[in-house]
């Protein structure tokens, strides 16, 4: 069986069919008579709820699906009698690929901006990073399709630059060099051949220069 992303079982309607997901656990609530997992992968903000049944699955696999930790769950697509969500997933089978320690970061209640400021490697995992990241996806993608549909060329002019385009501002030079060890000449000038450029580079402060030469090079 192939694996479907989230964002496809929930817009499915297909039910009593199987189904294969894989993702993060966001919560895990327990009970005697049946536990509630809401698992997302990252295709959509939304968790896919997954119905256990205790009984069926090994306890001490179950104490093992604290929030964070990554599964791998097969089964059987329902219409969900609960409200705000359309479908669930009742388990057949759980595979385990990696626990979460019970300090994971990302936890159900909100985190303030500093917090996830702390722990930046988990932040894209939240709602509110993943709404804006995928806002500003969808926003470049309208961008770059506006422009290429009337003949446009999306040009990658330099990042790194000998030129100081402007000739307004002080630039971020870019080098190799060890600048507790800078080898100077005569002049006192810094000698700059032993570079990855061999010459003075900085970060460019204009794309226009480059970009001139794209346009009348390019239509």
């Amino acid at each position: 069986m192939k694996r479907t992303k989230i964002i496809d079982v929930l817009q499915d309607t297909q039910y009593g069919k199987q189904v294969e997901v894989m993702g993060w656990v966001r919560t895990h609530r327990s009970s005697k008579a049946v536990d509630f997992i809401a698992l997302n992968d990252g295709s959509t903000i939304k968790n896919v709820q997954i119905v256990v049944d205790p009984a069926t699955v090994d306890e001490e696999l179950l104490k093992q699906i604290t929030t964070g930790a990554c599964l791998h769950v097969t089964g059987t697509l329902v219409e969900s009698p609960a409200q705000g969500q359309a479908s669930e997933i009742q388990c057949q089978a759980i595979e385990l690929y990696g626990t979460c320690a019970a300090d994971y970061p990302m936890q159900k209640k909100g985190q303030t901006f500093e917090y996830m400021r702390q722990h930046a490697h988990m932040r894209l995992r939240t709602n509110t990073f993943g709404a804006v990241f995928r806002i500003r996806h969808n926003m470049a993608m309208a961008i770059h399709t506006f422009f290429h549909e009337r003949g446009f060329f999306y040009f990658h002019t330099p990042l790194i630059t000998a030129s100081d385009a402007e000739g307004a501002g002080q630039m971020f030079q870019v080098t190799t060099k060890n600048l507790y060890r800078l080898e100077k000449d005569e002049e006192g000038h810094i000698i700059y051949d032993d570079d990855f450029f061999g010459k003075m580079t900085s970060l460019t402060v204009s794309g226009q220069l480059e970009g001139e030469l794209g346009a009348t090079s390019s239509g």
